[in-house]
């Protein structure tokens, strides 16, 4: 039986609460706070505090033996002005919940109010990560040393998608989302008088030979085995002066592909272009937000397709992966089943990280049951 009216606008309630007052990537206090009152108030039998960050997990023990069932979402926001009229839009300057991570995470909760709050068999523990937005957050838990008390034999994770149908659940087995990272490459010369530009060293040429070069390395189009992109995002030169020729220059490049062999290549092939290219010249090479692929597990993508099509959702199986980045692959890296599905918000919903997005409130009770039929299915149904 799916949520009462009551309990429904209670999780609205509470998201546009989550949505007035979010928190970005390794912030999360208050947040994590909120979602552990929630927690105790559904009577979680075990609940851990303090994960890679300010992570929350919370377990719900069933009556005999069985596997364990993770159920991940996300605690952070992003650090993008708000734009909207809404009556819960974010009372915190320059940041917001625009990605929908409010949504996950009041989902989730209710999957367990759904649920009864115990499996029949098995565990369910519902994950509140921190720091999705940066790459940081997964490996960050399953680093913590208490990581193995939880360690699941399933994870799931959801995220919504705009431009597709409200409420279709989009599977796909093996290539999910794409493995990334961020490129940030310092380039160090001498400064000289801008009357002698030739007794300094400026980087200014080699700067100008790699924002050509480095996105040459695209290849392909997404869905392809050799699939790369490489996207320059920033680029600094010197100082805002007119007298002085520049010492120093900075370029950020996301680099983006299918497959985290693949990504082994495209890095060793832009360090390539930067040995190339800035000779002469001192570099540093950092990498920032690293995300390695999603790959969806056939079974776990099984049962919730199974799930989908006997509740009556709309089903996609997804014919390509999505170009945008997650972190949740670090699950199933460690050991999961793991899947991500994706759950549309409407043809006309804001593109994630638009500063007027928001996630819509009709898409809960039907990831709910969606969840919730999830967690049946391999665990039995809920206590009566």
């Amino acid at each position: 039986m799916s949520l009462s009216n009551d309990r429904l606008s209670y999780l609205v309630a509470l998201r546009h609460e989550l949505h007035r007052r979010p928190e970005i990537s390794g912030e999360e206090e208050q947040t994590a706070a909120r979602i552990v009152a929630e927690l105790q108030s559904l009577c979680a039998d075990r609940i851990w505090t303090g994960l890679g960050g300010h992570g929350v997990a919370a377990e719900f023990t069933g009556t005999a033996d069985g596997p364990t069932v993770l159920l991940r979402c996300e605690l952070d926001g992003l650090p993008i002005r708000e734009i909207s009229a809404l009556p819960y839009k974010s009372e915190v300057e320059g940041k917001g919940h625009l990605c929908g991570h409010d949504g996950h995470m009041v989902s989730m909760l209710g999957v367990v109010m759904r649920l009864g709050q115990r499996p029949t068999t098995g565990r369910v523990v519902l994950l509140f990560q921190p720091a999705e937005e940066t790459g940081a957050g997964a490996q960050a838990v399953i680093d913590d040393p208490r990581w193995l008390e939880i360690k699941p034999d399933y994870a799931f994770a959801y995220h919504n998608v705009p431009a597709r149908p409200m409420g279709e659940i989009g599977v796909r087995a093996g290539a999910g989302n794409c493995a990334s990272r961020g490129m940030q490459i310092l380039l160090e010369g001498k400064s000289s008088h801008a009357a002698a530009p030739e007794d300094g060293l400026s980087p200014a040429a080699a700067m100008a030979a790699l924002m050509t070069a480095l996105p040459t390395l695209s290849h392909g189009v997404i869905g392809d085995d050799a699939f790369a992109l490489a996207t320059l995002t920033h680029a600094n030169l010197g100082e805002p002066t007119f007298g002085i020729s520049p010492a120093d220059g900075e370029l950020r490049v996301t680099l983006r592909c299918m497959a985290n062999e693949r990504m082994e290549t495209l890095i060793a092939d832009a360090l390539t272009l930067v040995d190339q290219h800035c000779g002469g010249l001192r570099t540093e090479v950092h990498w920032h937000d690293i995300f390695r692929a999603v790959t969806n597990d056939e079974e776990a993508t099984a049962i919730a397709a199974e799930v989908a099509r006997e509740q009556g959702h709309a089903l996609s199986d997804m014919a390509l992966p999505m170009r945008w980045s997650e972190d949740f692959g670090r699950f199933g890296d460690d050991g999961a089943k793991a899947a991500m599905l994706y759950v549309g918000s409407g043809e006309d919903c804001p593109q994630l990280h638009n500063p007027d997005y928001d996630f819509p409130d009709t898409l809960l009770p039907i990831v709910i049951d969606q969840f919730c039929g999830i967690v049946q299915k391999i665990l039995g149904s809920p206590e009566k």
